[in-house]
C-alpha cells in the first residue's frame, strides 16, 4: 500500500517516522531532530529505533554523501519494508532538506517500498 501526504512532517501514531540522518547518529537538525521525539537514538544513524527509521544521507562528519553511498541505505530500507508488512512507514523528504538533493534524485530510489506514506511531491517518482 502506497499513500501520499502533503509534505507535512508528523506521522500518525501508528506510523514509523522515516528520516534522513548521518552515519554518526547526530540528530541535531531538521527531521533528524524531530525524530528524537519518536524514539530515534543519539549515536545510531541507520535503522529502526523506537517509532523511527534512520537513513543516512550524510557521513560521520555530517558532510553530504554522494548518491552512490545513499543508494544502499535506501535499498536496505526498501527490503525492510517488504520483510515487515505489518509496519506502516511515514517517509519524509529524505535527503531533500539539509543534504541538498532534489526530489527527482532521491524519490525514485524508494520504488518498490511497501506500506509507506510518501510526500505528495514524490508521487510521480515512486509509483
Amino acid at each position: 500500500m502506497i499513500e501520499f501526504h502533503r509534505d507535512h512532517t508528523r506521522p500518525e501514531r501508528h506510523q514509523v517516522f522515516v528520516f534522513g540522518s548521518n552515519e554518526a547518529g547526530i540528530h541535531g537538525a531538521g527531521a533528524a531532530a524531530l525524530a528524537l521525539e519518536y524514539g530515534a537514538e543519539w549515536g545510531k544513524g541507520v535503522g529502526h529505533y523506537g517509532m523511527t527509521y534512520a537513513i543516512p544521507t550524510k557521513d560521520r562528519n555530517v558532510e553530504t554523501l554522494v548518491l552512490s553511498r545513499i543508494r544502499p541505505y535506501i535499498a536496505d530500507f526498501v527490503a525492510y519494508t517488504k520483510a515487515n508488512p505489518d509496519v506502516q512507514f511515514f517517509v519524509t523528504r529524505v535527503g531533500c532538506g539539509l543534504a541538498g538533493y532534489e526530489d527527482y534524485q532521491i524519490a525514485p530510489l524508494f520504488k518498490g517500498a511497501q506500506n509507506c506514506s510518501f510526500p505528495e511531491s514524490w508521487e510521480q517518482y515512486v509509483k
